[in-house]
């Protein structure tokens, strides 16, 4: 039985965060054992924002090292840099002439950083289609995403069926997976707001390469709440601080949060704190050393990029060729 293709993407910009492994790289780990999956090093989306060119280079790198530590086998899956394979800029502009102007103004993710920052590209508001073209190039079953991505991915869905009802079956529909424990890991200052590598406040994220010492800092400070006798137990309406620090701690010694709130009942905040002290420390030193292990070696890391973006070419030709012939234009 053919497997269902499964594509995700991750951008090469900044260090990664403690959220961006729980909430993609260690859910790519696991799926690739059960689909065909396609992952993206989206170099192109990280162009909405000004890139000099050695940090761009390097992060590439960087993340794919990241990629191999975390589990990605290049031999199971597909990695491959997006500006490789110019198949997505080629789909995308078609897939522009088949997008309202009005679908993009009401995007949430363009809206808010119009109100942030008024110098916006036109590049950040045409993102979600290019998003649409990663994904339906390679007919995409199935997206892993976070709660923040489901309107991206109901565009796609969206851009697909108005393509399909013109020219009859030539997309695949793609579907969402959401991952239920961790696909959104929160600041840990401000819980109420998602953990990003961007986030100007470096004591609202745990960085992949954070120091034992920084780790320690960062978790005792983390917001809890109030409650007298303290509380462990997961209610993100009520607890939102604790609720956080249990998905995480949940993420990376994978046992249940059923589990956590029992082994921590009767104990208090310093005590579920220290847990993820130790457990974070140990699980991100197994990971530098794999990192290092992968980054050291430049020349098998442009080897694996190389050998994914022919074969996401050879995947990528097989939809453009068809979008192609439907439309009157002739492939080459």
């Amino acid at each position: 039985m053919k497997k269902k293709i499964i594509f995700s993407g991750i951008q090469p910009t900044g260090s990664l965060t403690i959220g961006n492994y729980i909430g993609a790289l260690s859910q790519w780990r696991k799926l690739q054992k059960k689909y065909f999956c396609i992952f993206c090093i989206a170099d192109l989306h990280s162009l909405t924002i000004y890139q000099k060119k050695d940090v761009l280079n390097k992060n590439i790198l960087d993340i794919l090292a990241i990629c191999l530590a975390c589990g990605i086998s290049p031999e199971k899956s597909i990695i491959f840099v997006q500006s490789h394979v110019p198949q997505h800029s080629q789909l995308n502009w078609i897939l522009n002439c088949f997008t309202n102007f009005g679908e993009m103004k009401r995007m949430t993710q363009f809206k808010e950083k119009i109100y942030l920052n008024k110098n916006i590209n036109i590049g950040l508001f045409n993102y979600p289609i290019l998003m649409a073209s990663d994904i339906l190039l390679y007919q995409t079953n199935k997206v892993p995403v976070g709660k923040d991505q489901i309107q991206h991915i109901e565009l796609t869905r969206d851009i697909a069926y108005r393509f399909n009802n013109i020219y009859g079956n030539i997309f695949t529909i793609p579907e969402k997976i959401l991952n239920t424990n961790g696909s959104c890991i929160m600041s840990l200052t401000n819980p109420q707001k998602k953990m990003s590598k961007s986030d100007p406040d470096n004591n609202n994220i745990i960085d992949l390469f954070d120091s034992d010492f920084i780790i320690k800092q960062k978790i005792k400070n983390a917001i809890t709440d109030s409650n007298y006798p303290p509380n462990i137990k997961y209610d993100f309406k009520n607890k939102p601080g604790i609720s956080n620090l249990l998905i995480i701690l949940s993420n990376i010694t994978e046992c249940s949060i059923k589990k956590l709130e029992q082994n921590f009942k009767n104990k208090n905040y310093n005590n579920l704190k220290e847990s993820i002290i130790d457990n974070l420390c140990i699980f991100l030193n197994k990971l530098r050393k794999k990192y290092f292990f992968y980054r050291n070696d430049e020349k098998y890391l442009k080897n694996i990029m190389f050998n994914g973006a022919k074969r996401a070419k050879k995947q990528a030709n097989i939809t453009l060729k068809k979008v192609y012939d439907t439309i009157g234009l002739s492939f080459k």
